[in-house]
Formats: structure tokens, sequence, C-alpha cells
């Protein structure tokens, strides 16, 4: 596998539970990075990325993330693979479930990144989504308020496809 990188903000625990388990599956070969403190030049220095996003409040980018892309919005991801996961709530937020991982993948593709591991809407129960395309997902949504025991197999699916992808 290419060099792989996982980032999230380290200073949440539900998503850190979730990279646990996702890195777990994957292996020594992705490296965890803060992404409260990455640079834009150690981000620029993977070619396969794992983007932990989470939607926060009405559908909204976290505010690491936020303050983070300006950093890199003049960078080319030809090249370079992501693949996004967040959690929502699709019953407090139905009309914006897992909108962070929709801007999060809007802003990559914009840039000239590839999208991997899309995932199925089916399961799942909400009015509206950005990161809905079709019935997909542009990544792994995981809903740990209402299906937290659907979590792990979902994960599990979605790293095999992510095998595959991150050659």
């Amino acid at each position: 596998m290419k060099k792989t990188g996982i980032f999230y903000s380290f200073r949440s625990v539900k998503t850190a539970q979730q990279v646990k388990k996702i890195t777990k599956i994957l292996g020594d070969a992705v490296e965890a990075v803060d992404a409260d403190t990455v640079s834009g030049e150690e981000f620029m220095s993977f070619t396969n990325y794992i983007l932990a996003v989470p939607t926060w409040f009405d559908g909204e980018l976290p505010n690491y993330w936020d303050e983070f892309l300006p950093s890199i919005e003049d960078e080319n991801f030809k090249g370079k693979n992501f693949a996004i996961f967040g959690g929502g709530d699709q019953k407090g937020y139905p009309e914006n479930f897992v909108d962070g991982i929709g801007l999060m993948a809007n802003f990559l593709e914009e840039k000239g990144g590839k999208l991997v591991g899309f995932t199925s809407t089916e399961g799942y129960e909400f009015e509206g989504s950005v990161a809905q395309r079709g019935d997909q997902f542009v990544g792994l949504a995981l809903d740990i308020e209402n299906q937290a025991a659907l979590s792990n197999e979902r994960i599990e699916k979605w790293t095999e496809v992510l095998k595959k992808e991150f050659k």
C-alpha cells in the first residue's frame, strides 16, 4: 500500500474509537495524523488519505477542517486517493445527515482528487445529505447515536474496499 495517512482530531473520543478499528484492519501501513496540527506540506506528502470528517451542528465541517482547507486550496490532488468517513445523527439532524463528508468530498474533487470508498445509503433514515449521490454516500456514514451496533460491520466492509483501492 502506498503512503497512507488517516487524518482526524486526536481530541475527538468517538472518532478516535473508529480510527482505532480502521487502523487495526488496515495495519501498520497507515499513519495517524492529527488534523488539528497538520501542515499543508505534511498533508501533501501522502498518496492515499483517509479523512475523518464528522458533521458538526447543522451540516458544518469541524473547525479544524474549516480552518485547514484554505492552506491547501491552491494544491492539485491529481493522483491522490481520498476515502472519507464521519459521524452524523440521522434522527437529530435528518436534513443534513453527514453533510461534512459531502462538503469535504466536493472540495477534494474540485482540486482533482479521486474519491474512493463509496457506501450504500440503504439502512439509513434521513431527509437529505450533501454526502449522497444517488443511492450512495461519497464515504462511510456512521451514526453512533442511533446505529452504533452497525458501526463495526460497516467499518469492516468499507476497509475491505479501501484495501483494493489503496494499492
